[in-house]
């Protein structure tokens, strides 16, 4: 069976879960047609209802999610109290802001004669959502609270390591109150997003994945006429500069590298730091990196996570030693990680020159790439030297040199003297090969949104 809960911890299968068969995508699909077209006549008021009742659901059995993500992940107990409380701020951001931010909006014309036209921002129909493991609860609240705050309806496939998390969704939003289908989990085999996708009541797909998995979904996607965004991998640059707070920087780097066990897509991968601060900064990141304590993620000891499943270590092992058949030099660091279960010793590559193409890769665990740049230019220049775009950081005490250096580069987001970290209230998304469209705030809610044009024209007026 594909889908099934495997502690990454232990690598103890704990629960498996039969594939979803067509009379259950066929239900799924007619009971969610159905009740979008009940929902989309439904007051914001209302549906900011369910949203808040969702939130409150959330933070009242804040430990009950976060014990179930970090069982079939394997993510730190706190991480996962902390994702669970940002999925509650999501529900509630769209319960405060949904109404405002699709009003209509009265356009501007020349003159009288042209009329009075009116945007008018009317939800389309069903979203498939298909979302990955790494973050069980946050992926799929930045998709279900704005799509159905705009009266959508969402089916959600997850990945298939996290069938408890999915399953609790379903539970999540019938206790809300949310009506009768317009959220369901589906154990869809992959064979189904094609049929899904292809079924005219579907407007669209939102996919948080791997470049591969986006080149396919996007292909069809297109194939269907249908609308899509792309959350894709990313390889973001951690530029510290000349006049940075090297420690403060240091500190940071191994945060921005390790927390959710470096498994995140804006995590900082690839460490960019000027000459003159290098050795400092290494050192400091070094000894940083080194007091990680590799363990239990129920205990509030551990401070590194194992990765999401034994699978996921192989591969990363297995992409480090071609890396290295490259050129690519690897030291390890960090205190020795346990034997038992999907844990992943703590890397340092460099040598990662023009000639290597290791240096495009996403390491997607405790693997960092470090960098020596000569200046500032030259950090902008390794920074862009990527196909992806997602986030990146800068340190440096210069503030308006930060947001100097933040415009050069090319991605979606970029933080000064912090990591990249998600927000209820801040936008996600990126650009390259990171993928297309925006999560969160007023652009997430108008992903599958039909922006009608009504104008009213006086009927003498010439044409």
């Amino acid at each position: 069976m594909a889908y099934a809960s495997t502690n990454p911890y232990t690598n103890e299968v704990v629960a498996t879960f039969p594939d979803a068969t067509d009379a259950e995508v066929q239900t799924a699909l007619s009971e969610a047609h159905a009740a979008f077209e009940s929902w989309r006549n439904t007051s914001f008021a209302d549906r900011a209802k369910v949203m808040n009742a969702a939130a409150t659901i959330l933070r009242r059995d804040m430990d009950k999610y976060a014990r179930l993500g970090t069982l079939e992940m394997g993510k730190l107990f706190e991480e996962s109290k902390k994702e669970v409380i940002l999925s509650a701020e999501i529900f509630e951001y769209y319960a405060n802001h949904a109404e405002e931010l699709l009003k209509p909006e009265i356009l501007p014309v020349a003159n009288a004669a042209e009329g009075r036209p009116v945007l008018v921002h009317e939800p389309l129909g069903i979203v498939l959502a298909i979302e990955p493991w790494n973050f069980p609860f946050y992926q799929v609240v930045r998709i279900i609270a704005p799509q159905l705050s705009a009266g959508n309806a969402v089916l959600l496939k997850h990945a298939s390591n996290l069938p408890q998390c999915a399953a609790a969704f379903d539970t999540l939003m019938a206790e809300a109150g949310l009506p009768k289908g317009l959220f369901r989990n589906l154990y869809a085999a992959r064979p189904y997003t094609a049929m899904i996708l292809n079924d005219p009541r579907v407007c669209g797909v939102a996919l948080t994945g791997s470049e591969g998995a986006g080149t396919v979904i996007a292909g069809i996607a297109g194939k269907a006429l249908k609308k899509a965004t792309m959350e894709l991998g990313g390889a973001d640059a951690f530029i510290v500069l000349d006049d940075a707070d090297v420690e403060k920087a240091a500190r940071w780097a191994v945060i921005g590298r390790h927390w959710n066990a470096g498994q995140v897509c804006v995590s900082a991968k690839r460490l960019i730091v000027a000459d003159s601060v290098y050795d400092q900064f290494l050192a400091l990141y070094k000894e940083g990196v080194t007091a990680l304590k590799a363990g239990d993620p129920m205990d509030p000891s551990t401070t590194l996570a194992p990765l999401s499943s034994q699978a996921a270590a192989d591969d990363l092992r297995d992409q480090v030693t071609r890396a290295m058949d490259l050129g690519a030099k690897v030291e390890i660091i960090g205190a020795p990680v346990p034997e038992q279960g999907a844990f992943f010793q703590p890397l340092l590559m460099s040598g990662l020159d023009e000639k290597n193409a290791a240096r495009h890769w996403e390491f997607f665990g405790p693997v960092t790439q470090i960098y020596r740049a000569k200046d500032e230019a030259d950090a902008i220049r390794i920074a862009n030297d990527s196909p992806y775009g997602l986030g990146g950081s800068v340190f440096t005490k210069d503030e308006a040199r930060g947001a100097r250096v933040a415009r050069a580069i090319r991605t979606g987001m970029v933080f000064i003297n912090h990591p990249l970290s998600p927000k209820a209230d801040l936008p996600f998304g990126g650009i390259k090969n990171s993928g297309y469209g925006r999560e969160l705030i007023g652009l997430g809610i108008k992903e599958f949104i039909n922006h009608k044009l009504i104008n009213v024209v006086d009927i003498d007026a010439a044409f």
